[in-house]
């Protein structure tokens, strides 16, 4: 198991509104396709206007297929040109759990 961590740092005064648009467009697609959201989380302290979200994976492998499909998706890339202004910059990390740790994610 690998969790995927994404942070965004958004544009000031428009977390609230990527977080609505991604509420409504972004996540059913996501969840249909990734399945395997652990959290999603904005940041109050330290980094500001940040937008943080974690998936899980079996392997590297099942990341990149599913990846790859959800760059398939027109709705996804649609829903991309609506979000990419808020955008200033992202970054995303592998992380691999502690062996006593069991990863949980919502359905």
């Amino acid at each position: 198991m690998i969790v995927e961590e994404r942070i965004y740092t958004v544009q000031p005064a428009t977390a609230a509104l990527y977080i609505a648009a991604y509420e409504a467009e972004g996540m059913p697609i996501q969840k249909r396709i990734l399945g395997r959201m652990v959290g999603y989380y904005t940041t109050e302290f330290g980094p500001l206007n940040q937008v943080i979200h974690l998936w899980a994976y079996e392997s590297l492998a099942e990341r990149t297929e599913r990846r790859a499909k959800l760059f398939q998706d027109q709705g996804w890339l649609d829903y991309l040109k609506k979000v990419r202004p808020y955008i200033v910059s992202q970054e995303s990390k592998l992380l691999m759990p502690a062996p006593f740790l069991k990863v949980k994610w919502q359905d």
